[in-house]
């Protein structure tokens, strides 16, 4: 199976971005990054690289749609508390991105996003325990 996840957005400005999710708590690896992308470390092997628009487009002969109209991708982290989702999602709104939903309670999930500065929705999840038997 798979050992690592790069997932590839498209940004409009990568100072503007860097410093947001820098913000958040997340850095930067500068071997994967430059003028025209940054790779974001998620996780131990977990990475989303920010592109400028017209790089990202480089990579497809497809249209590159705008997140803040059309949702192409809902992007879900896991965290280790209610309480990390939270932080993370108050740094979110505090560094200039929204939270268009409100968070969710299921009991054993609770979970809540935002929106970046370009409009692609992270939500972020906290599962506390298996979900419930079915019933029946």
């Amino acid at each position: 199976m798979h050992t690592q996840i790069f997932v590839n957005l498209p940004i409009t400005d990568l100072p503007r971005a860097r410093t947001f999710y820098e913000a958040l708590g997340y850095r930067f690896n500068p071997d994967y990054s430059n003028d025209q992308g940054a790779c974001l470390v998620l996780g131990d092997k977990l990475f989303a690289m920010l592109l400028m628009r017209d790089f990202f487009q480089s990579f497809t002969d497809r249209p590159v749609g705008d997140p803040k109209k059309d949702r192409q991708v809902l992007i879900c982290l896991d965290c280790t508390s209610r309480e990390e989702v939270d932080s993370l999602v108050s740094r979110a709104l505090a560094a200039g991105g929204s939270a268009p939903r409100p968070p969710t309670d299921h009991g054993f999930m609770y979970f809540h996003g935002f929106e970046d500065l370009d409009g692609h929705y992270w939500e972020l999840m906290h599962m506390s325990g298996p979900p419930p038997a079915p019933q029946g």
